[in-house]
């Protein structure tokens, strides 16, 4: 005679009788797990509509920079002496460190804005993750 085939789950559950270990309510499991996936959804959400923002500044500032250059450039006249080419050297040279460290600590916000906010959501769920075993083990008492 043929043995009746038996589902993974039901021989799983079958050796959790033998062995007497606590059912589980496999619903709940799965909430459990669906909860952890949605939360890891909307980090990666939070992430990429970071990481869109940053790409879309950058862009900016790129035409911001084209624009000054184009402006300065169509602005230019030959230098009378050589102390006027220093001095305008010289202020090209300051205004454009001082575009890239603001455009530096911009980008630099940005991107620990858009990863606070992913690693947020993720500590929120496993706060109520841990609030659910807690509350799951309590239950058990």
């Amino acid at each position: 005679m043929a043995k009746e085939q038996q589902s993974f789950i039901d021989m799983l559950a079958r050796l959790g009788q033998d062995l007497k270990l606590p059912s589980m309510d496999i619903e709940r499991v799965i909430e459990h797990h669906r909860k952890n996936l949605e939360a890891l959804e909307k980090s990666a959400r939070a992430a990429s509509a970071g990481a869109g923002a940053m790409v879309a500044r950058q862009r900016e500032m790129l035409q911001e920079t084209l624009d000054e250059i184009s402006g300065t450039l169509r602005n230019y006249r030959a230098p009378a002496n050589a102390r006027e080419l220093v001095e305008k050297q010289t202020e090209l040279a300051r205004k454009s460190f001082e575009t890239a460290v603001k455009n530096t600590s911009e980008i630099a916000a940005l991107t620990n804005k858009t990863g606070s906010e992913s690693l947020d959501i993720l500590r929120q769920r496993i706060r109520e993750g841990m609030a659910e075993i807690r509350e799951s083990y309590e239950k058990r008492k």
